[in-house]
């Protein structure tokens, strides 16, 4: 009989059982609820509410029950519902009473949002590091192809030509801003929600500040109902990772665009690249599609707890049962593809030539043309329609603005003079953008300079953290 049997006259069925069960999940969680439990146990017997001794012994008992299932010598048992109570039973049956008195003053329901949160700390602590990683690789990249220049897009359109290092940049500062949802739902997890009991509270003396620092938490959470019943630090942390999945989707997408034949600014290295089983020829990306592709996973992980969250009354409903398993897949699934990510970004070879011819077509030097005229005193808007001129007849040449001549350019403006030629080449084009955030050398350098003052700082604040981790 379940621990919770005194009111029944029989079990369930042995399908509901395994239906209700919550066991395959939440066993991950063993590391959490144990010692959610021996600080509970400490704390009663601190209080007075269960003897040093029950303490002692049931502190032992658990601390036997971590190592057996790290060895993987526990025996999980489905009749026993969760981790909760797969635990418990098998301390009881150990030691006794001691075991029995174990549960004292709290519910399953503080008890199993206890585990998550603690779960969900040290799951955000695991991302931090992952994406810390991937920005230091990125910023590598971009420090070694400093100088590179490729077209750059709206519209998927050559639009402007822009440094190599100062696009990758734009991935870190994407990923910058994850680090703070990521650290942000850390926050939000690091409140204590132990001795809310079912949901009300308990009328035995608990000391929930004792617990809530033992555990490493930074508050308590100050209503029973609440504390019980509030899921938002989860839905925090899955939209942190469904952002930062749909970052390194975009990202994936310009490697597996980059990679082409068509564009050929880069070479996957073979170690995140496979074959054809009928083409020999072929070399897929497939990996860079493997994390573009799993982010509808993690997005879907958090539209299912918004969909289970959206009609739930007070306080703890089964229903919430279904809050662990999207969360530990969401978290599992934006690790690994971090972690894939850096790896190719720091093994792909870069074609800085074929990056600079493309940037060399297109007529991404008519901006420029048309602020020089705009700097002669025309209104911009007329030299860009004199410049769309320009543009026109290059198409009917099938030739570039750099191909014309100065009597060309004059038949449309005679403000134009022997210096436009300064305005056709494509690295003062680039080296011309000064401004704070430009694509220009100098500023590109600034940038680089605040991405690694902003990674040091990451990495001292992640720190900070990672100590108050179970």
């Amino acid at each position: 009989m379940a621990l919770w049997s005194g009111r029944f006259q029989e079990d369930v069925s042995e399908f509901t059982q395994e239906f209700g069960a919550s066991l395959p999940v939440d066993k991950a969680l063993y590391h959490q609820d144990i010692a959610g439990s021996r600080a509970h146990a400490h704390m009663l017997a601190a209080q007075g509410i269960i003897s040093k001794d029950d303490a002692a012994a049931i502190d032992k008992g658990l601390a036997s029950i971590e190592a057996r299932i790290e060895a993987g010598e526990f025996p999980f048992d489905i009749n026993n519902e969760d981790i909760h109570m797969s635990v418990e039973s098998v301390l009881t049956e150990e030691i006794g009473d001691a075991g029995a008195r174990l549960h004292t003053g709290r519910s399953r329901n503080d008890q199993v949002v206890t585990d998550t949160r603690l779960f969900a700390k040290k799951r955000c602590v695991d991302l931090m590091h992952a994406n810390i990683e991937l920005r230091r690789v990125l910023i590598e990249q971009a420090q070694e192809h400093f100088d590179v220049i490729l077209p750059g897009y709206t519209h998927m359109q050559h639009a402007q030509p822009v440094l190599f290092s100062h696009h990758l940049l734009a991935y870190v500062w994407m990923l910058t801003r994850d680090f703070e949802r990521i650290s942000a739902a850390y926050f939000a997890a690091d409140a204590c929600p132990l001795g809310a009991a079912a949901l009300a509270g308990t009328t035995y003396p608990l000391d929930r500040f004792a617990t809530a620092e033992s555990l490493g938490f930074a508050a308590v959470i100050q209503n029973s109902l609440d504390a019980v019943s509030d899921r938002d630090f989860l839905l925090d942390l899955l939209y942190a990772c469904s952002v930062s999945c749909m970052h390194l989707s975009r990202l994936c997408e310009e490697l597996i665009l980059w990679s082409t034949t068509e564009f050929g600014f880069i070479t996957l290295s073979d170690a995140f690249s496979t074959g054809s089983s009928i083409m020999p020829q072929k070399k897929n990306p497939d990996f860079a599609e493997l994390i573009r592709g799993k982010t509808g996973r993690v997005v879907g992980d958090l539209v299912a707890l918004l969909v289970t969250m959206k009609s739930l009354p007070l306080a703890y409903n089964k229903d919430l049962q279904e809050d662990k398993e999207g969360a530990i897949d969401a978290a599992k699934t934006l690790e690994d593809c971090l972690v894939c990510a850096a790896g190719m970004i720091a093994s792909m070879e870069t074609h800085e030539e074929a990056m600079f011819e493309a940037a060399c077509k297109g007529y991404l030097a008519a901006t420029d043309v048309a602020d020089y005229l705009a700097k002669k005193g025309m209104p911009f808007r007329q030299a860009h329609e004199v410049v769309g001129h320009l543009v026109l007849l290059c198409e009917q040449r099938s030739c570039d603005l750099s191909d014309l001549s100065l009597e060309d350019f004059r038949a449309e403006s005679e403000l134009f003079e022997d210096d436009i030629a300064g305005a056709l080449d494509i690295e003062s084009i680039v080296r011309a953008r000064t401004t704070f955030g430009g694509t220009g050398h100098d500023a590109v350098a600034e940038q680089l300079d605040s991405a690694l003052v902003a990674l040091a700082a990451d990495e001292t604040a992640l720190d900070e953290l990672a100590a108050s981790v179970l």
